[in-house]
């Protein structure tokens, strides 16, 4: 009941009676954006994420359905998580083409944002030294580290534009919050 609550407030439904209750647990799959600036979206989409990841234990269901959140409710190009496994980072969940499975600490900018333990925002793939192009469709380009409640790096979000110079720090204002949300 908790979730149908969470969905109650972001849409701002009135539930009356048991047969709403299944309408709206209908409703929860689908995200509700009609902003059309980029922080409108992220303002109507962090609720939305909030909501769905809330009380769900495993990170990899939650990492998923971030993806998923992001691709749709952003339209971006390619949205993905990299799990730090021993000395490299594995591709996790993600929502788009075909992509890398391992990437070298140091290597790509997946790999330099985590090597740097910093948000890498890149205008211009094609631009940054030793780029790896998992397709040849990417643009641009921001990873963040994704971080346990230790503070360690667990994982970098990893998201890719077809369009050179998508990402701000409006983004990495945003991203940031959602990956805080994995914590």
């Amino acid at each position: 009941m908790t979730f149908l609550f969470k969905y109650v407030t972001i849409l701002n439904i009135t539930c009356l009676n048991k047969s709403n209750f299944i309408n709206l647990a209908l409703m929860a799959e689908d995200l509700h954006i009609k902003a059309d600036t980029k922080e409108g979206k992220y303002t109507e989409l962090f609720p939305q994420i909030k909501a769905l990841i809330e009380g769900e234990k495993d990170q990899i269901a939650n990492m998923a359905n971030i993806c998923s959140a992001l691709k749709y409710g952003m339209n971006f190009f390619w949205v993905g998580f990299y799990l730090v496994k021993e000395h490299e980072l594995v591709l996790g969940p993600f929502q788009g083409t075909i992509a890398c499975t391992r990437i070298k600490k140091g290597k790509g900018v997946c790999g330099a944002s985590w090597e740097q333990n910093k948000v890498l925002i890149v205008e211009d793939v094609d631009k940054f030294p030793g780029h790896i192009a998992c397709s040849s469709l990417s643009k641009s380009e921001i990873v963040l580290p994704v971080y346990n409640a230790n503070n360690e790096i667990v994982a970098v979000l990893d998201v890719d534009s077809d369009q050179l110079a998508s990402f701000n720090t409006t983004d990495e204002y945003w991203l940031k919050k959602i990956a805080e949300l994995l914590k």
